[in-house]
Order: structure tokens, then sequence, then C-alpha cells
């Protein structure tokens, strides 16, 4: 039996692990695009080991990342890669988001956050001296890592284990046989892969590759390119470790964060912009058929008409580094303009339905013998080893 993984980001290579894993001696391949793993989603954040604060308890989001964080954190050990439990402390500044504060409370109770805490402003000042509040949630074992690292220490082990790891090989063309397996061709080459069965683990091109084994066009993939500025080396004594704003919770957009990483930077944003490429990193990257297939899709009308006021406000802090510190200073006032110094930009794969609405949770749909994970934004490097465990468990190896 031979299984391929379209994908070379974090949760493809941890799948390929988990079916290796299982299945000793399994014939697997995965098929990356670029001339490296880790390019996109997976190289391009900052670094954030996820508590599980905020989501839905029982939802797949709440689940595995509960479940990731402690894979996460025994494969960093495994293999010697550094993980800090830094801590987070999420900053309510008035009565209102102190009520939000409350519920994200309960919640990461009932998903079982451990040592998870309302603080007040003394406390926030004793963790946090240069965070301003009114009050804050304390997550003492929110950690980050570098999950390129992690990625290439999968694929790594994948190799090690009797895997193949292509990089430089785009899936131009999927088909589903009639036997459910699949058809896989490579942009550029003659030869055709006759797979047994498929992961589809394509991140910003999930919807498009899915759809080519039958699977529908909702949701469509809506990009959203998150822009962040590093502190100027002076001022990273700013941040101990990883402070957050209060999340409005119809978005799934966490705001304006101060992020340290663990070669002792310290990350300011992201921001979400609508970004005009799948893979546009900056504005002038541009790709009309990207573009065309974003604002042709019904649900981005829907979900524009619904968001242009926060979409502008975003859309500001993108173009003036000025409006960018003022988000950034609501929770840290001492950051000033000048702190910042341009940093790195990713672009969230953000699923977005027929009718607006952005898909919050996992989305993981399944045809014959093939996967495709439809929605996987944050918390999925997190969460990417209990997602391997999730897949392999869909999938029908014998």
């Amino acid at each position: 039996m031979h299984v391929g993984i379209v994908g070379g980001g974090i949760i493809g290579l941890a799948v390929a692990r988990a079916l290796l894993q299982q299945h000793p001696g399994l014939a697997l391949t995965v098929f990356e695009k670029e001339p490296v793993v880790a390019i996109h989603q997976t190289g391009r954040n900052s670094g954030v080991v996820h508590a599980g604060l905020y989501y839905e308890p029982g939802s797949l989001k709440a689940t595995l990342c509960r479940r990731g964080v402690m894979l996460l954190h025994a494969f960093a050990a495994e293999r010697g890669l550094d993980y800090q439990e830094c801590g987070k402390v999420v900053v309510a500044q008035d009565e209102v988001e102190r009520e939000r504060l409350e519920r994200i409370h309960q919640r990461a109770l009932a998903n079982g956050v451990p040592g998870v805490a309302l603080i007040d402003r003394d406390e926030l000042a004793r963790l946090e001296p240069h965070a301003r509040g009114i009050a804050a949630l304390h997550s003492p074992h929110t950690a980050i890592v570098d999950y390129g690292a992690v990625t290439r220490a999968l694929a790594a082990e994948v190799v090690e284990r009797g895997g193949t790891v292509r990089t430089g090989a785009e899936v131009s063309e999927l088909r589903l046989r009639d036997d459910g397996g699949a058809t896989l061709r490579l942009a550029g080459r003659t030869d055709r892969h006759d797979l047994d069965a498929v992961v589809l683990c394509g991140g910003l091109h999930s919807d498009r590759l899915a759809e080519q084994v039958g699977d529908d066009a909702e949701p469509r993939i809506i990009p959203f390119r998150g822009e962040y500025y590093r502190l100027a080396p002076g001022r990273t004594h700013l941040v101990n470790g990883l402070i957050y704003p209060v999340p409005d919770p119809a978005l799934p957009f966490l705001g304006v964060h101060h992020t340290r990483t663990v070669d002792g930077e310290v990350l300011v944003g992201p921001n979400a912009v609508l970004a005009l490429a799948r893979e546009g990193y900056r504005w002038r990257s541009i790709d009309l058929g990207d573009l065309r297939d974003t604002v042709t899709w019904p649900g981005f009308h829907r979900l524009a008409r619904r968001w242009w006021r926060a979409g502008a406000s975003e859309m500001a802090t993108s173009l003036s580094r000025t409006a960018f510190a003022a988000a950034a200073r609501r929770s840290l006032p001492a950051l000033r303009a000048r702190d910042l110094r341009r940093g790195p930009a990713g672009v969230r794969a953000q699923a977005v339905t027929r009718d607006g609405e952005l898909v919050d949770d996992f989305w993981i749909t399944h045809h014959g013998r093939v996967v495709a994970l439809r929605n996987a934004p944050s918390p999925a490097g997190t969460a990417a080893l209990a997602i391997a465990e999730h897949v392999r468990d869909l999938l029908p190896v014998p």
C-alpha cells in the first residue's frame, strides 16, 4: 500500500510520522511544492504553543489543542528542541473586556488548561511590569517554540522511519479513483502516482485540492495577511512572556499582541488584512487568479459587508506604523512607534462559508481513502501531533 501526503507543513509531516509509527514499513511519500518544508503558515507565525484558552469546549480545536500540547512538549524534549513555558497574560482594559475575560476563563477551565487564573492589576504588574489593564487572565504554561524546527525534525523522523519527503513536487492534478484511492500528477512532470490513500494538508490551497477529489466548493479559503513588527533590541525588556488583548468573540483573530520568541526577540502583531494572493506576504504580491477566487465567492461579499469597519481599521495598521503602534499600546503603553522594526508576515488560510461565516473549528472531510484538512488555522501548530492521530484513525490503512 502506498500513502501520499500533500503538503510539507507541520500537519502533513506530523500525519506522515503518525502513520509510519503505527504501520512500520508503510510506503509513504510527502509531496511538498517548495524547495524546503515549512515555508508558509508553519514557518511564518509567532511560535506560540497555545494552552487552549479560547476554544469551545468539546470542539476539535479544544480537544486536539490540549492533547497536542502534551505531545508537542514530549516531542521537543525527545528531539532536543527549545520549548519555553514563558506564560501568557490576556489583559482586559475595561469592564466589557473583563466580562469577556471571565467567559474565557470558564472555557479554559472546561478545557482543562492547567494553572489558569484571573488576576488583578497588582499581580499583572508583578508578572509584566510594563503591561496595563484592570485585570488579566494568567496562563502560566503557555509556551513558545520554533515550529519550523519542529517540522524539520518531523521530516527527519519520517525519513528515518522509511518514508520519502519530496520537495519541489507541486501537485498539478489529483483524481479520485473508483476504488477509493487517487491518482496524482506533478507540475512539469509526465509521471503519475497511483496512491492507495491520500491526506491533503495543502493549507492555503486546501479547498482547491479537496475539490479535485469531489469535495464541495464550500468552505472557500480567503487569505488574510498577518504582519508583525519586531521590538528594537533595546526595548525587548518591555515584555517578559506573552501579552495579549481580550479578543472580540465574533472574530477568529486574537488582535495585536506581544510575543517573545525562543531566540530572544519580541514580535508585535499580527494585524489581519485581506491578502491579494494566497501567498501574498506583501501588498505588491498580487495573483489575479487568487484574487478572482476571493471576490467571486458569495461568502466574501457577506463577510465584507458585515466587517468592513474592522477591515478598514486593520488596513490602517498595515499602512501606518503609527496606527500599528497605537493598537499595540493599548496593553503596553510604554511602546512607541520608533520602537518598532518591520518583521515577518504570514498568510492565514481562513475558511469562509457561502453564508459569509468564518469557520472557527478545524474542518476535516473524508472521501474514499482521501482525507482533506479544509480548515486548520491556529492552534493547528500546537495541535499538529494530535491532529495527526485523529487523521490517522480516519484513514483506512490495513
